[in-house]
């Protein structure tokens, strides 16, 4: 099957033996993405250049595409300097020493980790269902002695894994629920709703209205309201474009 589908062979050396073609691809991906943002174009200092020239490049043209469209996206200033980019390119894949491998230990690394993690886990899951069972029993129960004496060794087992103290019984307190009546619970529902209504209700006004005030707080900073928001740069340049802002 390989004879008959190997027609014709095409050889293309990796990408960090074509160091005439780095920056051109760069430059060319740099310019699509412009164009596709709707943004000025980045631009390489000297610097740079020899940098992005000298990467070894383990991803090829895929992870210069990347890089390419992270530094267009994500940075303010069009021109990019040696520190700027070497903040994309990770860090110590430019070695071509093999990795070195110590026996049997490193090789079982990921079991003994993910072995801990299942039982961190099924440790979670059954404090969970203890908590459940506490909570039911405890909105069953009135007396608050019995309840303790009922369940000592759940409550005496939750605390113990946490290294607390026991809880007494002043910090137990059992409310009482109360059904309320029909027209405290019309006039709940009435006041609910007139809440409701005195409140915008659109969010695209209020994700507008969060993203201004961000905006203003930083003075235009997209990247500091970004971190703010909790949103991507990228993410918050594609909302002020949509809202015109």
């Amino acid at each position: 099957l390989y004879y008959r589908l190997s027609t014709i062979e095409i050889n293309i050396p990796p990408l960090r033996n074509r160091k005439d073609d780095i920056h051109l691809l760069f430059r060319k991906f740099s310019s699509d993405f412009a164009q596709r943002y709707s943004m000025p174009s980045i631009k390489l200092e000297d610097d740079a250049i020899k940098t992005l020239i000298n990467y070894r490049w383990d991803g090829n043209i895929r992870q210069l595409k990347n890089i390419a469209e992270q530094l267009s996206v994500l940075e303010e200033d069009r021109s990019i300097s040696n520190q700027t980019l070497k903040n994309y390119l990770p860090k110590g894949a430019d070695s071509s020493l093999p990795a070195i491998i110590s026996g049997k230990e490193n090789s079982n690394d990921f079991n003994s980790e993910r072995e801990i993690l299942y039982k961190v886990l099924f440790d979670m899951k059954g404090d969970l269902n203890d908590l459940k069972k506490l909570t039911m029993e405890l909105m069953e129960s009135s007396n608050i002695s019995e309840f303790k004496a009922n369940n000592k060794h759940l409550i005496k087992k939750i605390y113990d894994s946490r290294g607390e103290k026991e809880i007494s019984d002043d910090q137990i307190q059992v409310v009482p629920i109360t059904e309320q009546t029909n027209n405290d619970e019309q006039k709940s529902e009435f006041d609910y709703a007139e809440e409701i209504n005195a409140e915008s209700l659109s969010l695209h006004d209020k994700e507008l209205e969060l993203i201004k005030k961000s905006l203003e707080k930083h003075k235009g900073r997209r990247k500091l309201a970004a971190k703010e928001l909790g949103i991507s740069e990228r993410t918050l340049y594609r909302k002020i474009k949509q809202f015109n802002l």
